[in-house]
């Protein structure tokens, strides 16, 4: 029985599902221009920085949406971060301030050029392939 589990465990984390440093988050559904995006959101100060550590795989069409309590200065690295990564920094009226892209693995900072609300991950390339731009509005932020 024993055995069992540990090859379905195994079997699941080869496949990118959650690792033992992970939990699972609230998701919520987004309109990312014409695009329908599926985010877990990252609201407490434990599961932003966390973020998408250790991680092997993200869908399609998924990421991770970073709500902040005010409008800040918030930027980013990739420490313990196996996946490439797109992000997107969004202002309270939930429009793109700009995007980066970020390599796994890394610890130089990525930051808006305003000050934001919101930031979205996704796969790398995700928002260059959809023609999404700053200035892009995503609808279905949550507000607090």
């Amino acid at each position: 029985m024993l055995i069992g589990a540990w090859l379905l465990a195994s079997t699941a984390n080869a496949q990118g599902a959650l690792s033992p440093e992970q939990k699972i988050l609230p998701v919520v559904h987004l309109s990312v221009g014409a695009y329908s995006v599926k985010a877990e959101i990252a609201e407490n100060d434990a599961d932003r920085a966390r973020g998408l550590m250790f991680r092997t795989f993200l869908k399609p069409d998924n990421g991770m949406l970073f709500v902040f309590d005010r409008t800040d200065q918030y930027c980013f690295w990739m420490r313990n971060t196996k996946i490439p990564l797109s992000i997107a920094f969004i202002d309270e009226a939930g429009i793109i301030a700009n995007m980066d892209e970020m390599q796994p693995g890394t610890l130089n900072s990525h930051c808006p050029v305003r000050p934001v609300r919101y930031a979205l991950e996704m796969n790398s390339g995700w928002y260059a392939s959809k023609d999404v731009k700053p200035g892009t509005k995503i609808d279905g932020l949550p507000r607090r």
